[in-house]
């Protein structure tokens, strides 16, 4: 049952990070890029060859089937049964809905649409699948972290 509530909501964040996508490209294509909040947030259309915030760029094939590949792995690992912590469960589900919906874009495009432009620092124009691979990317360590240092204190224990 849990394999399938999974599908299902990594379908969704999918379907979320499309449709944005669409009304995007409807919308924000034809006239480059607006304000929507002064000197904090901006959304500005970019046409993205390159891995996340622009990194690789140009090597759109090369990035696809790596992502399609780390996908496959890590679709078959989440729903494997193997994964015993909920919260690295749902951390890799956020990181394959992302990295599944980026693909998508680039299969279907050959580039990946970025529009997210924080206007209070010099950084990257970023999408939804990008927050959504940083967050469980983020979720992920900071778990194995705290299970590193849990297993650590035990160990000393033992001592």
């Amino acid at each position: 049952m849990l394999q399938a509530i999974t599908i299902i909501i990594i379908a969704f964040l999918i379907a979320i990070d499309q449709l944005i996508k669409f009304a995007v490209l409807k919308h924000l294509e034809p006239i480059g890029s607006i304000t929507v909040i002064d000197k904090v947030l901006g959304l500005t259309y970019v046409e993205n060859t390159g891995a996340a915030f622009g990194s690789f760029s140009g090597y759109t094939r090369v990035l696809s089937v790596f992502t399609a590949l780390v996908l496959i792995v890590g679709l078959i690992y989440l729903l494997s049964g193997r994964i015993h912590s909920k919260v690295v469960y749902w951390g890799l589900t956020l990181i394959i809905s992302g990295g599944a919906a980026n693909l998508i874009d680039r299969v279907g495009r050959e580039f990946v649409i970025d529009y997210i432009d924080p206007l209070f620092i010099k950084f990257a124009v970023f999408n939804f699948a990008d927050i959504l691979v940083t967050v469980g990317a983020f979720i992920v360590i900071i778990y194995l972290l705290y299970d590193i240092i849990k297993d650590s204190k035990t160990d000393k224990a033992k001592k």
